[in-house]
């Protein structure tokens, strides 16, 4: 006996909506992960992408908890000598809060090229409208943690 490991042509890929409305940032990056690498699946194998697609609406209303508002900062260098680029958690969710929960999210996700096809599946808008109405994504509840 064999053990089954599913095709490409087996995986039947669903999209979901999440609504970042009210959540947590670190809660709701760990469940989206998890979605995006199809540990959510019954045919979950690690080294295959058994993954679903997410969209994240309302990425302007995500909250942190703590002090992190005050006191985080994303870091970047550009390669260069005296290329560290520094932004503060505030001015980066003013200007784009959309990419602070890529960052989150994909940050999660396995570094390697599996891992770089499963974040491209995951798509982040700023409002409640998204252009993906033709995929008939279905909205997924994720549990809200206190």
């Amino acid at each position: 006996m064999s053990t089954y490991f599913p095709t490409e042509g087996e995986i039947a890929r669903k999209w979901y909506v999440v609504d970042a409305s009210g959540q947590t940032l670190g809660r709701l990056a760990s469940q989206v992960a998890r979605i995006l690498m199809g540990k959510e699946s019954p045919q979950y194998t690690p080294f295959i992408d058994t993954g679903d697609h997410v969209i994240v609406i309302n990425a302007e209303k995500v909250k942190v908890t703590g002090m992190k508002a005050e006191q985080k900062a994303y870091h970047h260098y550009t390669g260069y000598p005296g290329g560290l680029r520094s932004e503060d958690f505030r001015k980066r969710f003013a200007r784009k809060p959309e990419m602070i929960i890529e960052d989150a999210i994909i940050r999660m996700l396995p570094k390697t090229k599996m891992g770089r096809h499963m974040a491209s599946k995951l798509k982040v808008y700023r409002g409640e409208k998204h252009p993906h109405e033709a995929q008939k994504p279905e909205a997924k509840a994720l549990e809200v943690r206190a």
